[in-house]
């Protein structure tokens, strides 16, 4: 059992950063974390999510899934954030939520502790990268210590070779993704554990 209570936080419109999430969540707790799977509030009229059965189908499933809360970020002593790029950045969603961020911010509450990212899209260049180095821009504001897989095993090259973070095409997680995933999560926690 190791001393890391790790927050994994995720928006998924169709799916993919859910099961990213439960990916990570799985190898985490198999490291020894305390981990808490939440999902960000959706900000998009429900109108619009019930128009789209993929979108409403997803919504329905994670119904269940607790929303993050700033309380949760003071829980944890550890984060991981997976979210879809849109336009080359997070998803709204998950802007939103960090948005909200500002007072535990302010009084030093997210800094000093290790947090890593995954993203999806569409296609393979759809934004990834620039997705993962928004989300670190973030974190260094926040003063979190962040912990990328970098190039520090093979899932990493057989999922795509991403050093920013495990990165998926949207609906298509295949053996390689889940392996870099869970490698990942493991390091995130081995690293937490280290300062916890």
């Amino acid at each position: 059992m190791s001393n890391v209570k790790l927050a994994i936080i995720y928006y998924s419109t169709y799916g993919t950063n859910h099961q990213m999430a439960e990916i990570a969540a799985e190898a985490a707790r198999a490291a020894g974390a305390e981990v808490r799977v939440l999902r960000v509030r959706e900000t998009a009229p429900a109108d619009v999510v019930a128009g789209q059965d993929a979108w409403a189908a997803q919504a329905e499933k994670s119904a269940n899934v607790p929303e993050a809360t700033p309380a949760d970020m003071e829980w944890a002593n550890a984060y991981l954030f997976s979210a879809p790029t849109r336009f080359g950045t997070v998803a709204s969603q998950m802007r939103a939520f960090i948005d909200t961020l500002g007072g535990l911010w302010g009084e030093g509450k997210l800094a000093n502790k290790p947090v890593s990212a995954m993203t999806s899209a569409g296609n393979v260049h759809g934004g990834m990268e620039t997705t993962l180095m928004g989300l670190y821009t973030t974190f260094m504001h926040w003063g979190s210590i962040i912990v990328p897989p970098g190039y520090t095993d093979q899932s990493i090259f057989a999922a795509g070779g991403n050093p920013y973070g495990t990165v998926a095409q949207a609906g298509k997680i295949t053996d390689e993704v889940t392996a870099a995933i869970k490698h990942q999560a493991t390091r995130l926690v081995t690293y937490a554990d280290k300062l916890a």
